[in-house]
This record gives C-alpha cells, sequence and structure tokens, in this order.
C-alpha cells in the first residue's frame, strides 16, 4: 500500500516529531511516499525542492498515486487542506488526525466533509493508531 501523508510544513513544524511517530506507525501498513514530512531537519521553509512548483508537482504526483491519504490537521495548513480536497476530488481514502487537548477547532470544510474520515484523539498520537488501523484495514489497494 502506499499512503500519502500531509501534515503541516510551512504553517509551522511544532509537531514535525509528532508526525515522525505517525509516519513510523504508517510504514507498517506500506510505503509512505512523504517520510520528509517528518523530518525534524526540514524547516518551515519547506524548501526540499528547487522550486515551489517542482514541490507542487511532485507532491500532487505522489498524492494522486497513493492508496490512501492521512493527515494530521491540528496545525491549520492551506497546503494539507488542498492535498485532501485533492484526494476526495479523486476518490482516494482520506483520513484527517485531529488533537483534542490543542484548544482548537477544527475547520468545518474538514470536519464536515464526507470524504474524509475524521479520527480526533488527545495526548500522543499513538492513542488515535486503533482509529487509524480500522481506517487503513479497510482499504484495498488500487
Amino acid at each position: 500500500m502506499k499512503i500519502y501523508f500531509a501534515g503541516s510544513i510551512r504553517a509551522g513544524r511544532d509537531d514535525a516529531e509528532l508526525y515522525r511517530r505517525i509516519i513510523e506507525h504508517l510504514r507498517k501498513y506500506g510505503q509512505v511516499l512523504t517520510e520528509h514530512v517528518g523530518d525534524p531537519n526540514l524547516s518551515a521553509e519547506g524548501q526540499d525542492g528547487p522550486s515551489d512548483k517542482y514541490i507542487h508537482d511532485r507532491d500532487v504526483a505522489w498524492l494522486l498515486s497513493a492508496d490512501a491519504v492521512v493527515a494530521e490537521v491540528t496545525v491549520p495548513s492551506l497546503g494539507v487542506g488542498y492535498e485532501l480536497a485533492t484526494a476526495v476530488r479523486e476518490g482516494i481514502p482520506a483520513a484527517a488526525l485531529f488533537r483534542t487537548d490543542g484548544g482548537k477547532r477544527l475547520s468545518a470544510m474538514i470536519a464536515g466533509c464526507g470524504g474524509v474520515k475524521v479520527i480526533e484523539y488527545s495526548g500522543a498520537p499513538e492513542s488515535a493508531f486503533p482509529a487509524l488501523d480500522t481506517f487503513l484495514k479497510e482499504i484495498e489497494p488500487r
């Protein structure tokens, strides 16, 4: 299975360690196409390619090849929203992980989207893994 993981880069890297732990868990199910999102050395500048167009085109190609999209959406990010919308439009199963103990509310555009499985959790991301496992086990590779 190919999994596209989405998390905030330019909107803030405070959750990079959390992303790394989620990505590590996702590897149990297959190839994570976007492991760099969990790299603590990737800065908020997000310069992991020669240009913004290169990054966009590469990431969209990865996303379109994925069997599933998993996003951590607690830190609001325009890019992550774009990636989830693309997955929904393309019929790619998508899950959004959201920490409820951060004092924030999830965007209605994600919470109200029938094409996105919202998985709420509090504390460590590992508390979301049972629901995430259920989501991933139901996916048939494309």
